[in-house]
């Protein structure tokens, strides 16, 4: 993984040492996400084994750093596809995440670039990612990174 300098931030590899910061991050995700989401319980959620993530050498866990801050964030993780698709493995992308002071940059769109050349260097050619439906500046971004619609999960209460 290179390192990739954006008018004073930086792009780099999480390391173990990024922990605190990261778990404090996707906490600040889980907040965004609350209003599309009516099924997150209260409190402290854990999306993602960041810890994993950042040991595992089919993951690779992203940072943006401006002087010497952490602000914003985003994983691939190569997983095995479905037996009925075409291809073996695919990347999945999660925790992508730039606080809002800094959105507007582009810094979303280097994240999304550096993981998918992470994934090609992994040997595989298909990226996927979860949304949520209502969250149509997210999707903006996913779809000026060439990402398209595929599927709608729909759920409903029952008692």
């Amino acid at each position: 993984m290179r390192d990739k300098t954006m008018k004073h931030i930086l792009l780099r590899k999480a390391s173990l040492g990024d922990l605190p910061i990261l778990e404090q991050l996707l906490q600040e995700l889980v907040e965004a996400e609350r209003p599309f989401d009516e099924t997150l319980k209260e409190g402290v959620i854990h999306y993602y084994p960041i810890k994993e993530l950042i040991e595992s050498d089919d993951a690779a866990v992203l940072v943006l750093e401006e002087e010497d801050h952490i602000v914003g964030c985003g994983y691939a993780q190569i997983k095995p596809a479905k037996p009925y698709l075409r291809h073996q493995t695919y990347a999945h992308l999660g925790f992508m995440f730039v606080r809002p002071a800094y959105r507007g940059r582009g810094l979303n769109q280097q994240l999304i670039g550096e993981l998918k050349h992470w994934a090609v260097s992994k040997g595989t050619k298909e990226i996927r990612l979860e949304v949520y439906a209502e969250n149509s500046s997210a999707i903006k971004a996913y779809e000026k990174a060439g990402f398209k619609k595929l599927l709608t999960t729909m759920r409903c209460e029952v008692q």
